[in-house]
């Protein structure tokens, strides 16, 4: 049975282009960027190239690009360090809809004094730059708020909660794993001092990701050991894993060329054909601006989760895939106020480059039919 593989917010697979780039610093060019012979200064030119590719799909310089092991040492690197740069700020302010590694760093902030408020979304998943605005002040250390949320989609106003952030002298950081590669912008255009990147959203492999940190802004680091990345990231760099971030940035920009019509027309056929196939199917934040290839539907009646396990040729997720061994509703979803019942009905499709129109319609077409086989039950017993 053919698939149809609808999960790139989860992860992406590897360009052929990344993998043909990264190949050989795994085999023969298998150096340490730290050591002083060939091997070691083709690996260190290799790095420091990487480095410049992925400061130029930002529009950063490259000296402001720290490498790690993904998004998430990069969002705990952002958050804790900043927070703890200035001993007279000790409040962080943040949304109802991170990433579990911007809130679980929250949540250790808060253990250790720090206080935390979390603004609440509106309900059509974009957080409200005036509230977010008026819950800085003098003592925030940091604001931290994801690009675009990786659940539903919904792409939040960071340029104007990094002006009202600036007034306060409180640092900016911003969770790009999902939005990089998938929209176009600058680091400069969204104001803010620090960024995080994951390499598996953007068709690299897993185990890369990358820290913006603009100049002249301190962030401690994390870890203990050499002097690596600045010292800001100590450990021995992952040289292929590196080379392919670079090469996935590279290859990113030139799809954005493009524009994102492209990807947003097919979305919104395959939202047509789940609409006419399911009657009462819901789109979470379908008017707000949304990434370009992520539908979050709510499919009336019914568990996403059972919807999928009766849908093999279909491969998304329920929300985020962090939380893929639960069947407790999304607080994501739960934080836009939908109720409990509706928001168990959520199935994510995100597509990629290599999604069709083709696959667009048949996966609705497969959707429709396990929705319909499931409340065969529910219709009879009524």
């Amino acid at each position: 049975m053919r698939t149809i593989y609808l999960d790139h917010n989860a992860t992406t697979p590897i360009d052929d282009g990344v993998l043909k780039a990264m190949l050989p610093y795994l085999r023969e060019q298998f150096g340490n960027p730290s050591s002083n012979h060939g091997l070691g200064r083709r690996a260190h030119d290799a790095v420091e190239q990487a480095r410049a590719e992925v400061a130029s799909l930002i529009g950063a310089r490259a000296d402001e690009i720290v490498f790690t092991s993904g998004g998430t040492e990069a969002s705990n690197i952002a958050i804790r360090g900043a927070a703890s740069a200035d001993p007279g700020r000790r409040a962080v302010v943040t949304t109802q809809i991170e990433h579990p590694a911007t809130d679980a760093s929250c949540n250790l902030l808060e253990s250790s004094g720090h206080q935390v408020t979390r603004i609440r979304p509106r309900p059509d998943g974009v957080t409200d730059p005036e509230e977010m605005a008026a819950a800085i002040d003098a003592r925030t250390a940091v604001v931290t708020i994801i690009h675009a949320q990786n659940e539903i989609g919904t792409i939040q106003p960071i340029a104007e909660i990094a002006e009202a952030a600036r007034r306060h002298g409180a640092l900016v950081h911003a969770d790009a794993a999902q939005s990089l590669g998938k929209i176009a912008f600058t680091v400069d255009g969204l104001g803010v001092d620090l960024l995080s990147i994951a390499g598996h959203k953007l068709y690299a492999p897993k185990g890369i990701g990358a820290l913006y940190v603009r100049r002249g802004i301190h962030v401690a680091s994390v870890l203990r050991g050499a002097g690596q990345e600045s010292g800001r990231r100590p450990g021995t760099e992952n040289v292929a894993g590196i080379v392919a971030l670079g090469e996935a940035c590279r290859i990113a920009a030139l799809h954005l060329k493009n524009g994102t019509a492209p990807m947003a027309a097919l979305t919104a056929s395959l939202l047509r054909h789940l609409k006419r196939l399911v009657p009462g199917l819901i789109c979470v934040g379908e008017h707000a601006p949304r990434l370009p290839n992520t539908l979050n539907v709510l499919f009336p009646g019914v568990s996403g989760r059972k919807l999928l396990e009766v849908c093999p040729p279909v491969l998304a997720s329920n929300g985020s895939a962090c939380h893929a061994d639960s069947e407790e509703p999304s607080a994501i979803l739960l934080a836009l106020g939908i109720p409990r019942d509706q928001a168990l009905g959520t199935v994510r499709l995100s597509l990629g480059r290599s999604t069709t129109p083709q696959d667009a319609k048949d996966a609705a077409t497969h959707l429709a039919a396990a929705w319909r086989a499931l409340r065969q039950p529910a219709v009879a017993a009524e």
